[in-house]
């Protein structure tokens, strides 16, 4: 699928005009995997984020610690992850496998997003809002889950 067209899906960039999307397209390197194939490791510091653009994951919890890891969510076209990789460095909260073939990803680095931030202020308004309000939204459902 054209970058755009995803790019444009992803809540992450709700309210970024097609201006400010070719931007953000520009700093996206494109990743191939095949089924099976690991795309980041629970525990893991690293510093991108990745729009899935073809295919599909799974996110697995449990990996880290030795124990069986467990599928908890599959994802696929226009869905991100590790999307914290942009507000700080610390470890990845899950494993995440390719399982389809191909399975394509964008990775935007931390140090290109910020990059592209100072120079178009309103680009990282706006995907800082928009991530800020995700969170936001994930705190409230996990606080509500745990009464």
């Amino acid at each position: 699928m054209d970058l755009n067209q995803i790019l444009q899906s992803v809540d992450l960039f709700e309210g970024l005009t097609a201006h400010e999307l070719d931007r953000v397209a520009s700093i996206c390197v494109e990743k191939r995997f095949k089924p099976g194939e690991l795309i980041t490791r629970e525990g893991a510091t690293e510093t991108e984020l990745y729009v899935i653009n073809e295919g599909f994951v799974e996110i697995l919890l449990g990996e880290r610690f030795g124990a069986s890891a467990r599928v908890v969510v599959s994802l696929g076209p226009g869905q991100i992850i590790g999307e914290m990789a942009l507000v700080d460095q610390g470890p990845r909260s899950a494993s995440v496998r390719a399982t389809s073939d191909p399975t394509v990803v964008e990775t935007i680095q931390r140090a290109d997003f910020e990059s592209l931030c100072q120079q178009e202020t309103r680009i990282g308004y706006v995907i800082m809002r928009n991530l800020a309000a995700d969170l936001s939204f994930k705190m409230r459902h996990r606080n509500l889950r745990e009464r």
